[in-house]
């Protein structure tokens, strides 16, 4: 069964707003992205009036679900300071799909820490991110390899693609599929490869242009951490879109990360970004695991020439002088980009070729750091 925006508005007709006005004539809702059974909106309104409207938004989001054929109902709570105005009083943390006001990242002095909003995922020794401070560096496929590679060390381990600008785990993994509900309606992740998978982009089909509102990626990231059946893991690796904005804050101060994992290639220009992206962890106290020099040399798969095309071992030299693990080089080859096209990660695909063992290795020396959480959980 299809489902209308006009279907939306009439159960949000039965949903009332703080100043008794029926939700659709508040004038308070963004547009209303409905696709395949997903619903995806935020509800606008003041900081200083979120605590009244935090039910509302609880209660929109029952009245969305209730829908026939709703799969999914992403909708975040948007509260924006108006110029002039004090900031919201800090609100103690409590488990829900809403986001909390923007003005919350930065609290007032002598507030209580974003970070105090942290709780562990039940069932879940560790979560670790793979980040990058800009685009194009391979982190997406670093971070399925990767956690290929722990899985291969004996550990149970989960991937979150949380890069909801540009979802790729569902071409890289090849999973075409839906994830399922279960009977707490909770999504179910997909497994392959050994591994337990979710992605934004199960739930957005490939070619739909979707507008992400900040708010709108905290509530994404949120849902995808919590309403997800993850069962028992000793490693959850999220892989995170590029940058160091809402998304790595909203992580941060969601979950006590265990660690991140900065992805980087040996150019100068990617080095910077990847300085901001270690910086902006270390000021929100999550452990840098390392750096990861990828596309670190070109090997030529018919001669075995190597040729150093973007220059080699700045992110080695940029981890010593900055005082964190390198964790290893990954060459740009032909084999790791044909075997990520055809959804088929080398480590899998060619588990006893030199690609995987790289990635086993890197494996190894996040294994080592994180043994004493994954041994007490």
């Amino acid at each position: 069964m299809s489902v209308t925006q006009q279907q939306v508005l009439d159960a949000l007709g039965r949903v009332m707003s703080p100043r008794g006005v029926a939700l659709p004539h508040a004038n308070v809702l963004s547009a209303i992205t409905v696709a395949d059974g997903k619903v995806f909106f935020s509800i606008n309104v003041d900081a200083a009036e979120a605590r009244a409207w935090e039910s509302v938004r609880a209660q929109a989001e029952a009245a969305v679900r209730g829908i026939p054929g709703v799969t999914t109902a992403m909708i975040a709570l948007t509260a924006e300071r108006k110029p002039g105005s004090s900031p919201p009083p800090p609100q103690p943390h409590r488990h829900s799909h809403g986001v909390q006001p923007a003005a919350s990242h930065r609290p007032p002095q002598g507030g209580p820490s974003p970070m105090a909003r942290q709780s562990e995922i039940p069932g879940i020794a560790a979560v670790i991110a793979v980040a990058s401070g800009k685009g194009g560096v391979g982190k997406s496929t670093t971070a399925l390899n990767l956690a290929l590679g722990l899985r291969d060390l004996g550990l149970r381990v989960g991937l979150l693609d949380a890069d909801i600008y540009g979802p790729s785990v569902p071409r890289l993994t090849g999973i075409k599929k839906k994830p399922e509900l279960n009977d707490d309606k909770k999504m179910i992740p997909i497994e392959r490869f050994g591994l337990a998978i979710m992605s934004i982009g199960f739930l957005v089909e490939e070619e739909t242009a979707m507008i992400w509102r900040g708010p709108m990626v905290m509530s994404a990231i949120t849902q995808m951490l919590r309403d997800v059946a993850w069962g028992t893991l000793d490693v959850l690796v999220v892989d995170m879109p590029p940058g160091t904005g809402d998304a790595q804050l909203t992580l941060a101060q969601n979950v006590p990360l265990k660690g991140a994992i900065i992805i980087s290639t040996p150019q100068d220009l990617s080095l910077i970004d990847a300085r901001r992206g270690l910086a902006m962890f270390r000021k929100v106290n999550v452990p840098v695991l390392g750096i990861v020099e990828n596309m670190s040399y070109f090997q030529c798969p018919h001669c075995g020439t190597r040729s150093d095309i973007f220059g080699h071992g700045g992110a080695r030299h940029e981890a010593e002088k900055l005082g964190v693990p390198f964790l290893g080089e990954v060459p740009l080859h032909m084999d790791i980009r044909t075997t990520s096209d055809a959804g088929t990660p080398v480590v899998d695909s060619e588990p006893d070729g030199p690609h995987a063992a790289i990635f086993r290795a890197i494996g190894q020396k996040v294994r080592e750091q994180l043994q004493g959480v994954i041994a007490a959980a």
